[in-house]
C-alpha cells in the first residue's frame, strides 16, 4: 500500500544562522520535494517565535511557489481567528491566481502564539474563536462563485474555489471537519493523544459537500532518516531541545543537535518527550519504513504530512530523499 506524502515546514531559523538563511532553506527544501515525488509542501502560521520563519505565510508560500511547478503548496495552517476571512480570500485567490491549481488552504484555529502578541496580531480577542465556523463558511463564501447584488467581492479570490483543509489537535476540529465535508489534517506530529478518537469521529460525523464526496484524512508527523539510525537520533535531538524549550516558556532559535539527549534533560523532559513524540519517526530507512508501515496499517489514513525537524539543510533534503525511497510513497 502506497500513499501520497506531504512535507509541513516551519522554515526553521537554525541556531548560528539567519532568517534569510531559513527562507532560502525552505525554497530548496521544496525542490528536492517536487523532484522527489510528493504531493505538497505546507508551511506553517507561527509568530514571534526566533526558531521559526513562516509568520508571513502566504508571503513565503509565493517564495516557494516560484521555485516550483507543480507541486501542491499551501498553508499548515493559516490560524483564521488572526485574521478577516476577506484578507484571507485575497491573499490565497492572488496565490491560485498567479499558480492555478496548486494552492490549499489549511486552516487552524489556535492563535500560534503567546497571548501578548495574540493581542497584538488581533483588534478584538474576545470572539473570533468562538466565531471560527462563521468564519470558515465567509471565507467559503468568498472563494466561491459570487452571486447577484454580492456586496463584498474577494478580488482576487472569487471563482478560485480553493481547496479547504481543517487542521486540528482536537475532537472539536475532527467533528467540525466531519460536518462541512472539508478534508481533515490532525496534528499527531506534536499532540498524539487523540489522533485515533478524532479519526474515527471525523469518519462518522462526515456529510459529503461539493468540494469531498467522502472523508479524507492526512497525519502529522515527526520524521528524521539518515543513513544509519544512531546518526538519525542525534539529528533528533534538534527538535527534541526545541520542546523542551517550549515547555519551559524559552525561545530560541532550532538547537543545534547534540550527542546524547540524556544529559542535558531530566526524567521529567524525558517523560514529555516520549509522550508528545510517540509517533516520531527517526532512524535509518529501513527503520522507518517498518514504524511507517505499522502507523499507517494501524490509522489507514489517505496521507501522510512530515515534518523534517533537522538543523543541517543538508541532511534535512537528504531525508526528504530517503523517506521517498522507502516505497511506502505514491509518486506524485
Amino acid at each position: 500500500m502506497t500513499l501520497p506524502f506531504s512535507i509541513l515546514d516551519l522554515a526553521p531559523i537554525a541556531e548560528g544562522s539567519s532568517i534569510a538563511n531559513a527562507l532560502d532553506n525552505s525554497r530548496k527544501l521544496a525542490i528536492q520535494a517536487e523532484k522527489s515525488g510528493y504531493n505538497r509542501v505546507w508551511l506553517a502560521e507561527h509568530h514571534g517565535m526566533f526558531g521559526v520563519a513562516s509568520s508571513a505565510t502566504s508571503i513565503v508560500l509565493a517564495h516557494i511557489a516560484a521555485a516550483t511547478s507543480k507541486i501542491r503548496i499551501g498553508s499548515g495552517g493559516v490560524m483564521l481567528p488572526n485574521h478577516s476571512p476577506l484578507v484571507i480570500a485575497e491573499q490565497f485567490g492572488t496565490l491560485a491566481t498567479l499558480y492555478p491549481n496548486r494552492i490549499d488552504l489549511g486552516l487552524g484555529r489556535a492563535p500560534g502564539t503567546d497571548m501578548a502578541t495574540a493581542r497584538a496580531l488581533r483588534r478584538n480577542l474576545t470572539s473570533e474563536v468562538d466565531n471560527y465556523p462563521e468564519d470558515i463558511r465567509e471565507l467559503q463564501h468568498y472563494l466561491g462563485k459570487p452571486t447577484d447584488g454580492q456586496n463584498i467581492v474577494a478580488v482576487p479570490g472569487a471563482n478560485t474555489h480553493i481547496p479547504i483543509w481543517l487542521l486540528g489537535s482536537s475532537l472539536y476540529s475532527a467533528k467540525l471537519a466531519g460536518q462541512f465535508g472539508l478534508p481533515y489534517s490532525f496534528a499527531s506530529h506534536f499532540a498524539p493523544e487523540q489522533l485515533f478518537e478524532a479519526i474515527c469521529l471525523y469518519r462518522a460525523s462526515f456529510q459529503a459537500s461539493e468540494q469531498y464526496q467522502k472523508p479524507y484524512i492526512m497525519a502529522g508527523l515527526m520524521t528524521v532518516v539518515a543513513d544509519t539510525d544512531q546518526e538519525a537520533n542525534y539529528l533528533f535531538s534538534s527538535v527534541q531541545q526545541q520542546f523542551m524549550n517550549l515547555r519551559r516558556g524559552v525561545n530560541r532559535p532550532f538547537a543545534r543537535p547534540v550527542d546524547d539527549i540524556s544529559t542535558i534533560c531530566t526524567a521529567a523532559d524525558q517523560a514529555m518527550l516520549t509522550n508528545v513524540l510517540r509517533y516520531a519517526m527517526v532512524g535509518s530507512k529501513q527503520t522507518v519504513t517498518d514504524k511507517l508501515s505499522q502507523f499507517i496499517e494501524a490509522t489507514k489514513v489517505d496521507e501522510i504530512i512530515v515534518s523534517m525537524p533537522i538543523h543541517d539543510v543538508d541532511a534535512r533534503i537528504k531525508s526528504v530523499q530517503l523517506l521517498a525511497e522507502t516505497g511506502l510513497m505514491q509518486p506524485q
